[in-house]
């Protein structure tokens, strides 16, 4: 269910700007903000999974060095917005990067650590790489640069990039940064809650943050993934933590799902994710993992967007999932120990 997506990180500093307001009604009904003409969403597309408001900016650069908690580096915002730099926070929480991790190849190879971080901790706009298996991820590179691999939401920075860079990595390049974070350990960073009313929140041009405005507002039938501290996020920290709230008895109904199949919904996940869901093999772990990311997955890959090596067992198991569904099992598979 889950491999890379890379974000355009362009919004440091982010807690002073206004960024596209979204009202949880309109996000559970409507496509999400350049979704693509070609294709009509089916009645589970779940738009609120697909933030994307292309003309966020965030501020200039004053030149000032950023700092986050319990780090002695200091890095500006331009060093920070560089696709072929990794702001590395904490050195010591990790081995050494190899090139392609710590500063891709230029012009086309981006680094990998810019968008999935030193410690390959993600976002809720992309994957968490730590811990997977190499093969598992030297594959996925693999699918984006056949084709193999796409996207059944809307086209965003996330989801063209990785293609552009999948497409320009060599075979070397991709087992040096698949063997590098398949040996990370998943760090837990996400609280799911659940809630009837959530905090209000605007996108930053990929993600969720909680609106400078404050106020309240129902969950409707969504996933709400903030991040706890917005700015430390944008500063790249492999150390940020992040709240999902979800419907209220989601995490039950998504336990149910994934260890019973629901009286034949969807399969029991332990059957190839293994008994606690920390993945088999080259089988990934899903415990632990953004949920915005594990609804992307389970829609692309029930729209047939997923068409790799993984895409035939995942068919059959999620064809039949709801909308509702697929909240309940990210909102249960998120809540475990990765």
């Amino acid at each position: 269910m889950l491999i890379m997506g890379v974000p355009m990180r362009f919004a440091l500093g982010i807690l002073a700007m206004v960024g596209a307001t979204v009202s949880g009604a309109a996000m559970a009904q409507a496509p999400a903000a350049g979704s693509s003409s070609a294709s009509v969403p089916s009645p589970s597309f779940p738009a609120w999974a697909y933030p994307w408001a292309p003309d966020f900016k965030g501020p200039p650069d004053d030149g000032v060095p950023r700092h986050v908690p319990d780090s002695a580096a200091a890095f500006t915002l331009t060093q920070e917005r560089n696709l072929f730099f990794v702001p590395d926070w904490h050195p010591d929480d990790h081995p050494a990067m190899p090139d392609v991790v710590a500063h891709g190849r230029q012009p086309d190879v981006r680094a990998c650590g810019s968008c999935h971080r030193a410690e390959g901790t993600g976002g809720p706009e992309n994957a968490s790489l730590a811990g997977l298996p190499a093969s598992y991820i030297v594959q996925q590179i693999a699918d984006y640069k056949s084709g193999a691999r796409k996207f059944a939401g809307p086209q965003r920075s996330p989801s063209l990039l990785m293609t552009a860079i999948a497409k320009a990595t060599t075979e070397e390049e991709a087992k040096a940064a698949a063997a590098y974070f398949a040996a990370l350990k998943p760090k837990a960073n996400i609280r799911v809650v659940e809630a009837d009313t959530v905090p209000k929140t605007q996108i930053a041009r990929v993600f969720y943050m909680l609106s400078k405005d404050g106020g309240t507002e129902p969950i409707g039938e969504r996933i709400v993934e903030v991040p706890v501290d917005a700015e430390q996020f944008e500063h790249r920290d492999t150390r940020s933590q992040f709240i999902a709230y979800v419907p209220q008895e989601s995490i039950a109904k998504g336990e149910a799902l994934a260890k019973t199949g629901g009286n034949g919904i969807t399969t029991p996940c332990a059957t190839c994710h293994g008994p606690d869901l920390r993945g088999v093999d080259s089988v990934p772990g899903i415990a632990g993992r953004s949920p915005s990311y594990l609804v992307r997955q389970i829609y692309d890959f029930q729209q047939h967007a997923r068409a790799g090596s993984a895409g035939a067992p995942m068919a059959p198991v999620v064809e039949k999932l709801t909308h509702g569904d697929m909240i309940s099992l990210a909102a249960y598979v998120s809540s475990l120990k990765p």
